[in-house]
């Protein structure tokens, strides 16, 4: 999404999705995975809280989502209140493509901290993949809500601004989509990578969006100086099919890429759009 989930999105997006020092990240956010299964043994009757917790840890580290569930809601019961508890039960159930009940999850969780960035975070981006799913303009801008929250919240997590970036995208509002991507990268210049590895690229609506999303990530990596990466991007826009691509002789940010013999080299190339 400009993505698929402290895990606090995918989206664009979790769709979640940026060589400056690198930003401590939060410990909870959304990462795309395989369809779900259940592979354990159910939790132990006996097992400590703590200890439903770990292993519920453990099995959505090794995106076992299912099972993850069923620790984390053993240990809830143990301790109804806690909100990081659901948080985490909303981001297994979103990983594991629930998302009618990852939002009432979420919403439980935000009703018990109204201050918890994350959920508000993970929140939106079930908004944003209904959006994506359903086509539905409605969505985004539900999403885009939840991030707001998130960001005036807590302000430093690249994942949020990457996230909002790509409703905005979605809603064609591409000012402000570049501009949360520009923040996003200021914050992670990894921020992109990890996102295309979540799958975040995948959920775009179209190839035409996706070779737009490419061509501006191109654009705010030329405009840090690494050229490596938005040559990547360029490639990639190109392939995709960017129709404005000729954009790149005249926008400022290429100023200095243009430079580089390796630009000219892909320019001349003329890369072809790959069809889908």
């Amino acid at each position: 999404m400009f993505s698929w989930i402290r895990i606090s999105s995918v989206s664009l997006l979790s769709a979640a999705l940026l060589v400056l020092p690198s930003q401590a990240q939060s410990t909870e956010q959304l990462q795309v995975g395989p369809p779900p299964l259940h592979r354990v043994d159910p939790p132990s009757p006996g097992a400590s809280p703590e200890e439903l917790e770990q292993r519920g840890d453990e099995l959505r580290e090794e995106k076992n989502w299912l099972d993850a569930i069923d620790y984390y809601q053993a240990a809830i019961k143990r301790v109804p209140g806690d909100a990081s508890l659901l948080n985490r039960i909303g981001i297994c159930q979103i990983q594991a493509r629930r998302l009618r009940e990852s939002k009432k999850t979420l919403e439980r969780a935000i009703r018990l901290d109204r201050r918890y960035a994350d959920a508000y975070n993970n929140l939106g981006v079930v908004y944003y993949e209904t959006g994506v799913n359903y086509h539905s303009s409605s969505d985004f801008g539900k999403a885009i809500k939840m991030y707001d929250k998130a960001i005036a919240l807590s302000d430093e997590y690249a994942s949020y601004y990457n996230n909002r970036g790509a409703a905005y995208f979605a809603e064609k509002r591409y000012e402000q989509a570049a501009a949360d991507y520009s923040t996003a990268l200021k914050l992670d210049p990894d921020v992109f990578e990890r996102t295309a590895r979540a799958g975040v690229q995948a959920m775009l609506p179209s190839p035409e969006d996706r070779a737009r999303y490419e061509y501006v990530v191109a654009k705010l990596y030329a405009k840090m100086g690494v050229n490596d990466r938005s040559l990547h991007y360029l490639r990639k826009a190109m392939e995709d099919g960017y129709k404005d691509i000729k954009d790149v002789y005249k926008d400022n940010e290429f100023s200095t890429l243009r430079k580089d013999p390796r630009f000219t080299e892909l320019m001349a190339a003329k890369t072809l759009a790959i069809p889908d």
